[in-house]
């Protein structure tokens, strides 16, 4: 019954997909961002899709059973941090300027080389965050339909495809406003059978309120508050929160969708580490994640559909948004590949940006097998991001002019020190390294979650000092010293007034 149940939901969200990829009307501004016509509902909908995904819940409730509320809850609530910073500094600029990928911003702002440079970390990261909501997919159709996790994966990836090849941003965005519903009832149901059946009884010094956990290393603070910096500020730069944010109608309805989304992202995700907290003496921590080991062996048929449909949904809303968007990014920022009609009157970007979908998918499997993690592969993406990409992007928007060389200065330096540290760590936010670990007697376990301050330091410092440098520079070519070595102004006495008489 239950994968009867999950199978007519993702039909559901199919024919939907299929059913307004209509609206593309063979046009890549209409496929990559709706035509910029969305409103609020879709736009709120889609970005609330992208951060409430299979990292927000079933990473979440296995890091919070696991470790405490903080080191689950700190993915949704980094995730909605970042949609509330990008509304009140970022969503109306970025949607005034009309653009079709986030790369776009760094070729105007910096040129093509630095254009290039942040494409390929985009990629990068996007097709590790992809790889994480594959992983979701793997392990519920693995334990409910009884298939091979690897198996699992690439059935997620052809539910997506079908749809996503077609429609592009309209079925992304049409299929989120129904995603996001499903989540969101599925959600609190959730806890509320939880808090009925169970109680909310939450273990001593686990729970929301036991601040160790944001104030102690040996209760896991470094990682928690670098969750939350890696998700709340690195993922301002976010491929597919940017491409909704284009796709809006206007400047006033992407920065309201931000706020609206935040707000849900926050009100989806906390259920589900309180869920994980109580019921940590009910679920077998050795017997896959937590969520679906819950689901399967104690809830009611109907409320394990509901759940299991939202966890579907949400894989597929950002696995939606991840494919589309670096597709985008693979075929108009590195291909350079622009919007061109061919001999057949057909749109040539369009083509490419279909085509390119499938490696992009293939490459997002390879992890989804390699590394079978969930909330730790969506925080690993965004550390990526927070090293090498935030500090150019933040410095663009001030109102003094900066050069490419210190965009470039910042991308090099915290880009390298995080790759760095992150090979001599044995552990990545808690877990074994099993990515990319070279073996040393320097660092441990316990530096984990540091690396990902020292890389965005590096990348600050860098760029401030070659900033720095470069007005120096620009100063001594026109013969005007630093501003250290003037004399000082004259300073003049004024005239004696003279009285009358």
């Amino acid at each position: 019954m239950i994968s009867l149940g999950i199978a007519v939901s993702v039909l559901a969200v199919i024919g939907i997909g299929l059913l307004v990829s209509r609206k593309v009307d063979g046009d890549s501004v209409n496929f990559l961002v709706a035509g910029r016509s969305l409103g609020l509902p879709l736009v709120a909908a889609g970005l609330m899709g992208q951060a409430v995904d299979s990292n927000a819940t079933l990473g979440n409730t296995d890091l919070a059973g696991s470790v405490g509320f903080w080191a689950g809850a700190s993915l949704p609530l980094g995730l909605g941090l970042c949609l509330l910073l990008t509304g009140i500094f970022f969503a109306k600029p970025m949607n005034r300027m009309k653009l079709l990928t986030l790369p776009d911003f760094y070729k105007i702002k910096y040129g093509r080389g630095v254009e290039l440079a942040a494409s390929i970390l985009m990629i990068f990261s996007f097709c590790i965050l992809l790889a994480g909501n594959l992983v979701a997919g793997g392990y519920l159709f693995e334990r409910f339909l009884g298939i091979p996790y690897t198996a699992g994966v690439l059935l997620i990836v052809a539910i997506v495809l079908t749809y996503n090849v077609t429609g592009g941003m309209f079925s992304d965005a049409y299929t989120a406003l129904a995603q996001t519903v499903i989540t969101v009832i599925g959600s609190l149901a959730l806890l509320i059978w939880v808090g009925s059946t169970y109680g909310i009884d939450i273990p001593d010094g686990m729970g929301p309120f036991d601040l160790g956990q944001l104030s102690n290393t040996s209760e896991g603070a470094a990682i928690n508050w670098a969750t939350l910096i890696a998700l709340g500020i690195g993922d301002i730069v976010a491929i597919d929160f940017m491409q909704r944010i284009f796709s809006a109608r206007s400047p006033e309805i992407a920065r309201r969708a931000c706020f609206a989304s935040a707000a849900g992202t926050a009100v989806v995700g906390i259920p589900y580490a309180l869920v994980a907290l109580a019921t940590t003496d009910i679920v077998d921590p050795d017997g896959g994640p937590r969520l679906l080991a819950l689901l399967d062996e104690h809830a009611p048929a109907g409320l394990a559909i509901l759940v299991l449909s939202a966890v579907v949904a949400a894989s597929c809303s950002t696995a939606n948004g991840a494919i589309l968007g670096t597709a985008a990014v693979a075929t108009r920022n590195i291909a350079g590949r622009t919007e061109r009609t061919d001999t057949a009157g057909r749109d040539t970007l369009l083509r490419d940006v279909r085509i390119t979908m499938i490696p992009v998918a293939a490459v997002a499997i390879f992890f989804a097998v390699q590394v079978p993690q969930t909330g730790i592969l969506l925080t690993l993406a965004f550390d990526l991001m927070l090293a090498g990409l935030i500090v150019p992007f933040v410095a663009a928007h001030l109102p003094r002019r900066v050069t490419t060389a210190a965009a470039v200065a910042a991308m090099v330096a915290g880009l390298g020190v995080r790759l760095l540290l992150f090979v001599l760590t044995p552990t990545m936010y808690g877990v074994p390294n099993t990515v990319l670990y070279l073996n040393n007697s320097l660092i441990g376990p316990g530096f984990d979650g540091w690396p990902t301050f020292l890389g965005f330091l590096a990348s600050l410092i860098a760029f401030l000092a070659t900033h720095a440098a470069g007005r120096l520079r620009a100063r001594a070519a026109t013969g005007i010293p630093p501003a250290s070595v003037l004399p000082p102004a004259p300073v003049s006495t004024p005239e004696p007034v003279k009285q009358p008489g």
